[in-house]
């Protein structure tokens, strides 16, 4: 079993920054990949940003790069994205998530644990 806990979420304006944290325990195997989600209202959940925790790779969904950064402190078993330049339409509910290897898109489907998850909400 895995537990993640999400933090750092919160109001900003438009082009403002915002760091999410995300406090991961439990087996090691089941998040050799994590991840990050991000659900608005009324849409489906879609894939942000993962990092394949052994080497360090990671992927971006295209509405994202350039403008957020996923990294992960093994020493604290902490998973950061780092969102700069935020945009109105990255307005939603943001989750972590694990799973036992990174799946080559970013489907939800392909986690098995998930955090509370944390609110951004960006003003115009």
């Amino acid at each position: 079993q895995v537990q993640l806990v999400e933090s750092g979420g919160g109001s900003v304006q438009a082009g403002g920054s915002l760091r999410l944290s995300c406090a991961a325990s439990g087996s090691t195997y089941g998040r050799r990949c994590m991840g990050w989600f991000r659900q608005a209202p009324g849409k489906e959940r879609e894939g942000v940003a993962n990092i394949y925790v052994g080497t360090g790779r990671m992927d971006y969904a295209n509405s994202v790069k350039g403008r957020f950064t996923i990294s992960q402190d093994n020493t604290k078993n902490t998973l950061y994205l780092q969102m700069n330049s935020l945009k109105p339409e990255d307005t939603a509910m943001y989750y972590c998530a694990a799973a036992y290897t990174c799946p080559t898109v970013l489907n939800p489907r392909e986690y098995s644990y998930w955090g509370q998850g944390t609110q951004v909400t960006v003003s115009s």
